[in-house]
């Protein structure tokens, strides 16, 4: 910009010295012309610069609305000093971006009745999915259940004036659920996801996510198989029975519980179920220091039997995606996870082997 207003003043000064010089008229054309030149010179740098300042401006508004694209936990956050950004709205939004809220349910009264404290003004765990996006998935990978729905806590820490929502990145469900990262149904799921959020709260920005991850080994996933024949509408209950007593007895809540084989046409199932369970303890512990654990939890556990086969599958993802992707060292984190996850292993267990034929 120096340069231009170098440029301009130049211009300026020659034309009056000029003018002086030539009272009798002649040179005035010429003069004219070299004043006209660099008056067009100058506005093309004017113009050019103009150009890359906004560039520049994009891209950074670009970087500062879009998710870094190596979260795999990702938060978004907003100023809520008039607190008119509620639990409440952002639902009405996600469903309005076309999003079913399976789920939205405030863990403060639970967590004061069980241990007599809280350490959030708002804390929310929400279950949600689209129908349109889970059928891009349900009919060549079943796997897409362990985050249909998928999840996200909403929450204020005590005497803090934002509010924040985090959920899990495509990318990271991808590698969980072993769907390629590249398919089309994340790209959808992403974009309507951005825009609920960004409807949700207009003034809201991602915020850097910055838990060191801790390495770990094995499957993502916890599976079983039992057989069932043709005469599984008749059995169908009675395994629902028996496993939802299994979690109650074993001190699981059950939130939500979709049939996506219901609510998906021509799904290619006989039944698609997923329940949604989670345990009161856990989700205390974890959130005291990590309150973006909503994004898993919680969890999402699928059975579902394909039409033509005698097979039944469950699915649920390991804790030890929590534990990666929170970075979890602590004691009593890293314990609490896994004995839950020893339930629920054990829970499949014995519902398969009893109803196996």
């Amino acid at each position: 910009m120096k340069k231009i207003l170098f440029t301009v003043l130049v211009v300026a000064g020659f034309f009056s010295v000029s003018h002086a010089d030539t009272a009798n008229g002649s040179g005035v054309a010429a003069i004219a012309e070299k004043v006209k030149s660099a008056a067009t010179e100058a506005a093309k740098e004017v113009k050019d610069a103009a150009k890359t300042a906004a560039h520049a401006v994009s891209e950074k508004v670009a970087k500062a609305t879009a998710p870094s694209d190596s979260a795999e936990i990702r938060i978004f956050q907003a100023d809520n000093s008039d607190g008119k950004i509620t639990p409440e709205t952002i639902q009405k939004a996600f469903e309005k971006a076309g999003f079913y809220m399976a789920a939205n349910n405030g863990m403060n009264f639970p967590f004061k009745r069980d241990f007599n404290n809280t350490y959030y003004d708002v804390f929310n765990l929400a279950a949600f999915y689209s129908a349109d996006v889970v059928k891009e998935f349900i009919k060549e990978y079943p796997t897409i259940g362990l985050f249909a729905p998928m999840t996200m806590s909403i929450y204020t820490k005590k005497g803090d004036k934002t509010i924040s929502v985090a959920t899990l990145s495509p990318a990271r469900m991808a590698e969980i659920s072993g769907i390629p990262a590249d398919h089309k149904g994340w790209k959808k799921l992403d974009e309507m996801l951005q825009k609920a959020l960004k409807s949700a709260m207009p003034n809201g920005k991602w915020v850097p996510y910055t838990a060191k991850k801790v390495p770990v080994k094995g499957p993502l996933t916890v599976t079983a198989t039992m057989k069932m024949g043709d005469d599984w509408e008749d059995r169908l209950e009675d395994l629902e029975n028996d496993f939802e007593s299994a979690l109650t007895v074993n001190k699981f809540a059950m939130p939500a519980f979709n049939e996506l084989s219901e609510d998906i046409e021509d799904t290619g199932y006989d039944f698609y179920i997923v329940y949604s369970v989670c345990k009161i303890p856990v989700a205390y512990t974890i959130s005291k220091n990590h309150p973006e654990m909503g994004a898993y939890a919680p969890c999402s556990m699928y059975i579902y039997k394909k039409e033509g086969d005698e097979t039944v599958h469950f699915g649920i993802h390991h804790v030890k995606n929590w534990i990666h992707s929170m970075g979890l060292t602590e004691k009593e984190e890293v314990q609490i996870l896994n004995d839950a996850m020893s339930k629920v292993e054990d829970i499949l267990k014995k519902t398969t082997s009893a109803k196996a034929e």
